[in-house]
């Protein structure tokens, strides 16, 4: 093992103390009182929000299959895939700033739009990410893996902690997982989203709520993409003590 990659087993040892570790009060009281207010939703409402978004990062999904150039990346090293990767988050927060600016300046029926175009977004940075790390993303568990890293970098305790196991132990995991659990992967999510971007729909202060919201949870996927996929590297290559 190199010097670079010792470097980047400290860091996702760090990584994963944080993911794991409990979560503020101020962030628990949030979901909790969140988890009531979905309770006084209709089982109906639920089932219609659940197709919605999985019908919408599906079709997110195809068009970054389509779009993402699988043999641009091949033969990196991890310091070279890593400095490649985090041009690619900072290229991505950028426009995730001007889409947020754009649709929270435009009130609120471009702020209705915001929540699909920020998804596409979203999912393209995840296909550029495992394209960089050597993955190929027209293999369906491929797929299902980078679902997995969106669930992570969103959701909260309990949750995060399932899916860091499931994704740290990948390899002997995959052989059991058909799909995603769509309506928790929908309800984590929106309920981060709504937090994030409560005030995107406020006159005179939406654009600014919206490109810092954008660039913030760019950032976080990205980071959480980054270091999912070192740690499935340097596992695969019998790297982690």
């Amino acid at each position: 093992m190199d010097h670079y990659e010792l470097q980047v087993v400290g860091e996702l040892k760090e990584w994963k103390r944080r993911l794991t570790r409990r979560s503020g009060m101020m962030k628990r009281i949030s979901k909790k009182t969140q988890i009531r207010a979905n309770q006084f939703i209709p089982e109906k409402v639920h089932q219609l929000m659940t197709e919605s978004i999985k019908t919408m990062v599906k079709a997110a999904v195809t068009g970054s299959i389509i779009t993402t150039k699988q043999h641009l990346y091949h033969g990196l090293s991890l310091a070279e895939a890593d400095e490649l990767a985090q041009k690619k988050i900072g290229s991505y927060q950028k426009a995730g700033i001007v889409e947020g600016a754009g649709t929270g300046a435009g009130g609120i029926l471009l702020g209705l739009a915001d929540f699909p175009l920020l998804l596409s977004i979203e999912m393209k940075l995840l296909f550029e990410i495992a394209a960089i790390y050597g993955f190929d993303t027209q293999k369906y568990d491929e797929r299902l893996y980078i679902l997995h890293i969106f669930q992570l970098a969103f959701a909260s305790d309990e949750v995060r902690r399932e899916t860091f196991a499931i994704i740290e132990d990948w390899e002997a995991r995959k052989p059991l997982l058909m799909d995603m659990d769509w309506r928790k992967f929908q309800q984590e999510y929106r309920d981060y989203i709504d937090l994030a971007k409560l005030f995107q729909l406020v006159p005179g202060i939406g654009a600014f709520v919206g490109a810092y919201a954008n660039n913030s949870i760019l950032k976080i996927l990205g980071e959480t993409a980054m270091n999912a996929y070192r740690l499935r590297l340097l596992s695969n290559l019998n790297r982690l003590p």
